[in-house]
This record gives structure tokens, sequence and C-alpha cells, in this order.
């Protein structure tokens, strides 16, 4: 554990809880794409594979339950509770843009050719460019999330809490 992986954590925890408080004090999914927030439990859902198989502390684990519970919580929210307010004509991800390039580099680098591969580091001190790549582009898609949302609580669209 290191600042920067706690850093990385607690701000992708805050992105997750202000996307869950938007949409339950809005009663509404409008604006949101049901297909990226796909993507994301895909994602979450393959790189914690290792959840019951490797055991690394209570903090990591817990993390990847709260990650899980959370991606799959907005899906029901979009898909289920407020479906009425999604409307997929104006969800423009092209998940094939992002989703075959993955393939195609996770067949190309990687560590292990195993389902199971989803760890960053075999030991400490391990330098994995793989690992360094992907967290740069999550943090740069995570400031875009924070100035597009945080910009519209500023200018009077407060979020409020759950009752």
């Amino acid at each position: 554990m290191n600042i920067f992986r706690l850093a990385g954590d607690l701000s992708h925890l805050l992105a997750i809880i202000i996307l869950l408080l938007k949409i339950w004090s809005s009663r509404s999914c409008a604006g949101i794409s049901g297909k990226s927030q796909m993507m994301f439990a895909l994602t979450y859902t393959t790189r914690y594979l290792d959840l019951f198989t490797n055991y690394i502390s209570l903090y990591n684990s817990s993390m990847k339950v709260i990650f899980l519970a959370a991606s799959y919580a907005t899906l029901y929210l979009i898909y289920i509770r407020f479906k009425a307010t999604y409307d997929h004509n104006h969800d423009t991800f092209r998940v094939e843009f992002l989703l075959i390039p993955t393939v195609i580099l996770s067949l190309l680098i990687n560590h292990d050719y195993s389902p199971l591969e989803v760890y960053r580091f075999y030991a400490e001190g391990f330098y994995d460019l793989i690992a360094i790549v992907a967290g740069v582009v999550q943090t740069v898609l995570y400031c875009d999330f924070f100035y597009l949302y945080i910009t519209k609580v500023l200018q009077g669209k407060k979020l409020q809490l759950p009752a």
C-alpha cells in the first residue's frame, strides 16, 4: 500500500458515490451512458476474478467488493429502477472502439495467458508498464468526471442526499 494507491482508490470511490447520489437524488439517469457503466462493470468483474483465490488484505478485498457492488448498483439504477429516464438513443458510447483494442492489447501485452491475470504486481518493486499506463488513463478519465460533475454542482445543481 502506498499513498498513490490510497489516493486513487479514494478518488475512485468518491466518483462512484457522486454518480450514485446524482442518479438517486435526481431520480434520473439522463445524461449518463449505460454502455460505459456496463463496461466499468465488465472491467471490475474481470479485474477482480482473483477476489476468492488470492487474499492480499482486508482493505484490498473490501475495496474490490465495494467497487463491484457499486458498479452493479449503478447498472440496476440505469436499466431497472430509473429505466424510463435512460435514453439509449442518445447513448453514443461506441463499445467496440474500446472493447476490440482492449482484447487485442490483452492478448499482446500480458504477464501470463490465464483468466486470472488481474493482479498488477508479483512482488514489491516490480515495474509494471501495463499498470502504469492503465492507471494514467484511468486518472485522466476520473479528472474529466470530477470536472463535469463538480462544475454542475457549482452552477447550482446541488446533489441531495437520498432520504
